[in-house]
């Protein structure tokens, strides 16, 4: 079996949320518990720390790894989505796990996982704490699928929880208000662990504080702590002014790492009373080489210049916010935005956030959950949107980039798969 047929194998054989959206959703550990056994619990051999939330979880994750991998941490990695490349999902100290362990694992596990009928993320799960173990990692900073209580990867017992913030996504699994989702993310607090809350607004504070008080976890709230005092771009970066950490250089340029910096400093700041041997150095070395060490793309990226060419994955409401502001501001002559969603995000939310100045090319990703072009471009007309139709990704970026001078801005965005497929064809080839 080669490494893309077994790829092939995890995406058809299983339920692939990525592809199929709420099919490939399984309530319940059952499955995990079944493969951890069976893997011999391998979570349990290195330091876990988890990260859950709508939004800015990757970036958290990602800088977090980081840091630690500055302080000469050996540091396991799991995140998802991925954009290209499977393997982007597991990393050690930012490698990818290799193409073979991937292959081997299919090929000797799948006579006992096939009757399971596991989802895509309980497989790549299992095989992530496998590797992890295999690769005597001191720590794994492992980020939640989705939701928090029901995720498999729910199943370890972290030095630290973090949750970034709450709002509404994927509200037909967690619950359509901001309160029922928050309960949902809470599910990865646990006895006695302390949790770093990011952000929060009324209706989610109280569930985190009655979760906190019913498991007597410590809970910090990263907004009360006052450490990011300001920032502002310089050039492609984004720099910080702290409290405690004097002047931070971020490799991450949006908008919205303003609070996941707080959140970030608040875990450091945890980490470092939980016994974790973390300094300045770390942190500003973690903050200025985050995509570096880890393999981190597709958060507010410049990829372009003369025109500026930029991408994001934000793809939902809370995202999207900070997006938008950050376009609207930008010094461009004229704005291009290349955008496509998925059909399961509140769609006219988003639409309805972006800057009316812009010219729009509506497109989809090539995924089975992508929205029709022609329809999210009816919608974006009702929002004052106006632009043309493209049938991918690749036809919509060169359409922009013909129009596009050398003072305007192309963005690329509005779903994960979008922005995936973008860097798949990013730089195109010479024809």
């Amino acid at each position: 079996m080669t490494y893309k047929e077994a790829t092939e194998y995890l995406f058809d054989s299983v339920p692939m949320f990525q592809n199929v959206g709420g099919a490939a959703y399984k309530e319940g550990l059952d499955n995990t518990r079944a493969l951890d056994e069976h893997f011999g619990h391998p979570h349990r051999q290195y330091r876990t720390i988890h990260i859950g939330g709508t939004n800015g979880k990757g970036s958290c994750s990602h800088t977090l790894a980081a840091i630690l991998q500055a302080a000469g941490y050996k540091v396991g990695l799991y995140t998802s989505p991925h954009l290209t490349d499977f393997r982007e999902r597991i990393r050690v100290n930012g490698q990818m796990i290799p193409e073979e362990e991937v292959v081997a694992f299919v090929e000797d596990e799948r006579a006992f996982f096939e009757p399971l009928r596991p989802s895509f993320f309980e497989l790549t799960t299992a095989l992530a704490f496998k590797h992890f173990a295999q690769e005597a990692v001191d720590v794994a900073v492992v980020e939640v699928g989705m939701g928090g209580r029901l995720d498999c990867t729910n199943i370890i017992t972290p030095d630290l929880s973090v949750i970034t913030n709450i709002s509404f996504d994927h509200v037909q699994f967690l619950g359509n208000t901001l309160e029922k989702i928050a309960r949902e993310k809470a599910g990865i607090i646990k006895p006695g662990i302390p949790v770093v809350i990011g952000e929060t607004v009324e209706e989610t504070r109280k569930v985190f504080v009655d979760k906190s008080q019913e498991t007597s976890s410590p809970i910090i709230f990263a907004e009360e702590k006052g450490e990011l005092v300001s920032s502002e771009m310089e050039q492609d970066k984004r720099v910080y002014q702290t409290r405690h950490h004097g002047r931070l250089v971020g490799e991450l340029g949006g908008l919205c790492q303003d609070k996941n910096t707080a959140t970030i400093l608040a875990a450091v700041e945890e980490l470092q009373k939980a016994g974790y041997r973390i300094n300045e150095s770390h942190v500003r070395e973690g903050f200025a080489h985050v995509c570096e060490l880890t393999g981190l793309r597709g958060r507010w990226q410049q990829v372009g210049e003369a025109p500026t060419v930029i991408c994001d994955t934000g793809h939902n409401t809370g995202g999207m916010r900070y997006i938008a502001e950050q376009l609207d501001a930008a010094p461009a002559e004229r704005l291009h935005i290349i955008i496509g969603m998925v059909n399961d995000k509140d769609v006219r939310g988003v639409l309805a956030m972006l800057p009316r100045r812009a010219t729009y090319y509506f497109t989809k990703a090539s995924v089975r959950r992508a929205l029709d072009e022609r329809e999210l471009q009816q919608l974006a007309e009702t929002a004052g949107l106006h632009g043309t139709c493209w049938p991918d990704v690749p036809s919509a970026f060169r359409a922009a980039m013909a129009s596009a001078s050398p003072k305007d801005w192309v963005f690329v965005g509005g779903s994960t798969f979008i922005v995936a497929d973008f860097l798949d064809f990013y730089p195109p080839k010479p024809a």
